[in-house]
Parts: structure tokens; sequence; C-alpha cells
């Protein structure tokens, strides 16, 4: 009957990132961090999971001798999200 939800975009602030990023495909780390009102440490925790997972991408370089790190969506990140919101659809139907 309900669809199990996808544990990697369960979490809070994972599922901000992603809905960040599925608006604008590509952001800033310090651009998700100030609009999720996260952590450094924590949001790059969690960003690493998500990358983990396939669901963005992750470049690091350095733009003025300062480091620089964007976060990108993913197919497979796009796919699981939309899985992810239908499955919420499904529940609210009930």
């Amino acid at each position: 009957m309900f669809k199990e939800l996808d544990p990697i975009l369960h979490s809070q602030l994972r599922l901000a990132v992603m809905s960040l990023l599925i608006s604008v495909k590509e952001a800033e780390f310090t651009f998700i961090r100030e609009k999720t009102n996260a952590t450094a440490g924590n949001l790059s925790v969690q960003v690493q999971k998500l990358k983990d997972a396939g669901y963005i991408d992750v470049v690091k370089q350095f733009k003025d001798n300062y480091p620089q790190t964007t976060c990108k969506i993913t197919e497979a990140g796009i796919s699981a999200f939309e899985a992810y919101v239908k499955a919420l659809q499904e529940y609210l139907k009930v």
C-alpha cells in the first residue's frame, strides 16, 4: 500500500539540499549553508551522504585563492527526488 520512503532523502537537511538543487541544478556550498541555516560541519556530512548515494556531484576547487565547493544534482538524484515526492503524494491520498 505505502511505498517505503528513501532513507537518504528522508533526513530534513538532505531533503532541503535536494530541494534547493532541484530548482537551481548547481549551487555553492556557502549558498546552501545560508539557505538551510545548517552548520558547515553538519552540512558537509549530509552533502557527503548525498554524494555517496550518487544523488549529487561535488566539485572542490580554488577561486581567488579561496576554496570553493560546488554541488550539482545528478540524473539519479533527480529521479530519486521525483520518486520521493511521488511516494509522499501517495501517503497524502489515503
